[in-house]
């Protein structure tokens, strides 16, 4: 970064109108701030809060204070007053940065007893709040940057929390380069100019971590997103060429393709003579008109929608990681179209087995080394020197691994049969109808699956002959013990804010089975129904 001070680094939309900024403008609002942090008593080794959605103060927030040797602490931006009551007290926060959120009430009530600095897009007055600006325009840049050393604590990273409480990965300098030096020549080798949208929460590591690297080591323009509203405008605005998401964001992109015309028909067009020319089209409407690298990650995707967008020239590198492995530890790059489906191979600086269970093991240089404050789970995380990462996976003849589901995530029915949710779950997602889907059964005669539709212009009756076919083709694909009894269809939609995903997308499945449960307990129906609201 020292090298290009003068490049342009972030783009931030205000309202709608674009605003850039330079390597060395960030790194100077960055050093401001945090000096301005010293000078208030905070030291070198403190923790400090971000409460923020992404934005390009964000990241000043987080690159300053790491010059300055402060440990900073990311939160969801949709976090609950508990989970941010947790996080500020577990991590003593001295801090917490507060920037623009959908809903402030929780933030408001678990920052009343901390002091806090808004950042600019703050959407909410805080007791006594310190304003950016206003630092910025009182304060002068550090005199000098701290100079951490490998093992030195960079930042405590919080589990999303997907069950109990979130736990503290402590992760160092040391981990973070090493992630940062593997992924950058996967994803952004070269020296062209690579354009990428941030807009996947930076309090998770991935996207702080894929930030961090491509600022750092590649020729990389970042532009940030004002929210879903305008979210469209914004990533043609981008033009990405390089452009990650999630499953369930890349099933939304399929049923908006498919909206507009059925998926025979576009099949039928792709294998013809100008499918070249449909496909390029379909690209450029979606957004992805000068992108050339695609990615998915935080949970499994179907290998259907992998192979649905292949047909479009949208080529999915599957990845995967933890906020135990600095993020991205495994990943189809480049991609081949064998590999398609699998995670593919560990970064150079990680090593990666299975268990005789099954159960994937890594450790290397990105591999963190202790939760905070919490001896017991670090223990009980590690074998051998193995991190344990409770996925289950299998791996190919060419090396590459395949996640198959969480080893807690198996359940048994009333048989006494163990059942493995995610396969069931993927056979599902075949069906383009279904964008959400949850395979559950705990003590149940036989596992149900939950599903969330799209919304394809079908007729009741036409959604239920559809999904009964599906219901009968996967159940001829599995064992007796784990077919289904019965495919129920909820007109709620599952997201962060009613609690039923995690802040990364994924199930959160004790609360899925709780919202449905006397659904899931009633044995009055089977085959497709809907779910009473």
């Amino acid at each position: 970064m020292k090298n290009k001070p003068n490049d342009t680094w972030l783009h931030q939309p205000t309202n709608g109108v674009w605003k850039s900024y330079t390597i060395a403008e960030v790194i100077d609002e960055g050093s401001r701030v945090a000096n301005n942090l010293l000078k208030q008593g905070i030291e070198p080794g403190d923790r400090v809060a971000i409460l923020a959605k992404n934005s390009y103060a964000w990241l000043a927030a987080d690159f300053g204070m790491m010059l300055a040797g402060i440990i900073p602490v990311p939160i969801y931006s949709t976090a609950s007053s508990e989970t941010i009551d947790y996080v500020l007290e577990h991590s003593e926060a001295k801090l917490c940065f507060v920037g623009k959120l959908d809903d402030c009430s929780a933030a408001q009530a678990s920052l009343a007893s901390i002091p806090v600095i808004t950042l600019p897009d703050a959407n909410a007055e805080y007791t006594g709040a310190q304003d950016w600006q206003s630092i910025l325009d009182t304060s002068t840049p550090l005199d000098s940057y701290h100079s951490p050393k490998a093992g030195d604590m960079a930042t405590i990273v919080y589990t999303s929390g997907s069950t109990g409480k979130p736990k503290g990965v402590v992760l160092t300098h040391g981990h973070l380069g090493a992630a940062a030096v593997e992924t950058k020549n996967r994803m952004v080798g070269g020296d062209e100019l690579h354009r990428i949208m941030s807009y996947l929460p930076l309090a998770h590591i991935t996207e702080r971590s894929v930030v961090a690297i491509t600022s750092i080591y590649g020729k990389v323009e970042l532009f940030f997103s004002e929210g879903l509203e305008t979210f469209v405008d914004e990533l043609h605005h981008c033009q990405p060429t390089d452009f990650i998401s999630v499953p369930r964001l890349w099933a939304k992109f399929q049923a908006k393709v498919l909206a507009q015309i059925p998926d025979e028909q576009l099949q039928e067009m792709l294998a013809g003579d100008g499918g070249d020319a449909v496909a390029a089209a379909i690209r450029d409407k979606l957004g992805f008109g000068s992108c050339g690298n695609y990615g998915s990650g935080s949970a499994p995707i179907s290998p259907a929608l992998l192979e649905w967008f292949h047909r479009i020239g949208v080529d999915i590198a599957e990845g995967w990681g933890m906020t135990e492995t600095s993020g991205l530890a495994c990943s189809n790059q480049p991609f081949t179209v064998e590999g398609m489906g699998t995670i593919g191979t560990p970064l150079a600086c990680n090593e990666m087995k299975l268990s005789d269970e099954g159960e994937v093991l890594i450790r290397g240089e990105a591999i963190f080394e202790e939760y905070y404050k919490n001896p017991t789970a670090t223990a009980e995380s590690f074998a051998e020197g193995w991190f344990r990462t409770g996925d289950k996976g299998v791996k190919d003849k060419n090396g590459a691994y395949r996640i198959t589901g969480r080893v807690k995530e198996q359940f048994k029915t009333a048989k006494g049969k163990y059942v493995a949710p995610v396969p069931i779950e993927s056979r599902l997602a075949t069906n383009s109808l279904i964008e959400q889907v949850c395979v559950l059964g705990s003590g149940r005669p036989a596992p149900m699956a939950i599903v969330v539709l799209n919304d394809q212009g079908l007729s009741k009756e036409q959604i239920k002959t559809n999904l009964e076919k599906t219901l009968s083709d996967v159940n001829q694909q599995l064992e007796s013990h784990a077919r289904l009894d019965r495919i129920a269809i909820s007109e709620t939609t599952w997201d962060v804010e009613n609690d039923l995903l995690t802040p990364t997308m994924k199930l959160k499945r004790d609360k899925i089975e709780a919202f449905y449960r006397s659904s899931i307990d009633s044995e009055a129906e089977s085959g497709v129904y809907w779910i009473a609201q």
